[in-house]
C-alpha cells in the first residue's frame, strides 16, 4: 500500500512540475505574441518613413534635373511628358 501511496505522490509532483512549466510557456507565449505586435506596429512605422522619404528624394532629384542637373534630366523629361498626356487627357473629357 505504501509503494501505490509513493506513485501517487510521485504522480503528483510530476504533474505539478508539468501543470508549472506549463504556466511559465503560457505567460512565454503571451510575452512574444506582445513583442510579435509591438514588432509589426514599429516595422509599418518604418514602411511609412521610408515611403516619405523615398517621396522626398524623388521631389529632390527632379528639383536638380530642373536646376540644370544632367543626372536626372531625362528621368524629368519622362514624368514631365507623362503629365502633359494625363492633362491633355483631362482637357478632351472636360469638352466632351
Amino acid at each position: 500500500m505504501s509503494n501505490l501511496i509513493e506513485i501517487v505522490d510521485s504522480l503528483e509532483n510530476r504533474i505539478s512540475k508539468l501543470l508549472h512549466k506549463y504556466d511559465l510557456l503560457k505567460q512565454q507565449n503571451t510575452n512574444l505574441k506582445e513583442k510579435i505586435k509591438n514588432l509589426e506596429s514599429n516595422s509599418e512605422v518604418q514602411n511609412d518613413q521610408l515611403k516619405q522619404w523615398e517621396e522626398k528624394f524623388s521631389a529632390l532629384k527632379n528639383a536638380n534635373a530642373m536646376l540644370g542637373s544632367d543626372e536626372y534630366k531625362r528621368e524629368t523629361k519622362l514624368k514631365i511628358n507623362a503629365l502633359i498626356r494625363e492633362i491633355d487627357v483631362c482637357i478632351a473629357q472636360l469638352s466632351e
